[in-house]
């Protein structure tokens, strides 16, 4: 299937004026996405707590996390990112594409729209 990378532009929050475009590694097995620190110091975006993530290999480690907002072709939305460290490569994971309201279709490699549901109770007139 091979590896899908888009390039979508990073800002504080959604009316903010300073912004930074990034190409990302589309990862639907990754919760969070990450961005690289420098970038999102640049940004004034900050951090409000640290988590630890486990790699590949099975490495425990540690990186702070804060809010930023994302968009990709016109559309935007605000997920939690990842302040990347040297080694970390820009991932774009599924909190990020939910915010966005997108779907990867691993075979064309494209992003796509989701389908949009809500639940209705039966009660509900």
């Amino acid at each position: 299937m091979g590896l899908t990378h888009k390039l979508l532009k990073v800002k504080e929050s959604r009316k903010a004026a300073s912004e930074s475009e990034i190409e990302f590694l589309i990862d639907i097995g990754a919760i969070h996405s990450l961005v690289p620190r420098q970038t999102l110091d640049a940004l004034g975006i900050e951090p409000y707590k640290k988590l630890t993530f486990i790699l590949a290999d099975g490495t425990k480690v540690e990186r702070q996390v804060g809010d930023a907002y994302f968009e990709y072709q016109g559309e935007g939305g605000a997920a939690p990112v990842i302040f990347g460290e040297a080694g970390d490569e820009a991932l774009l994971g599924a909190m990020t594409l939910e915010s966005l309201g997108l779907v990867l279709n691993p075979f064309q490699r494209e992003l796509f729209p989701m389908r949009l549901m809500l639940a209705r109770s039966l009660s509900a007139s």
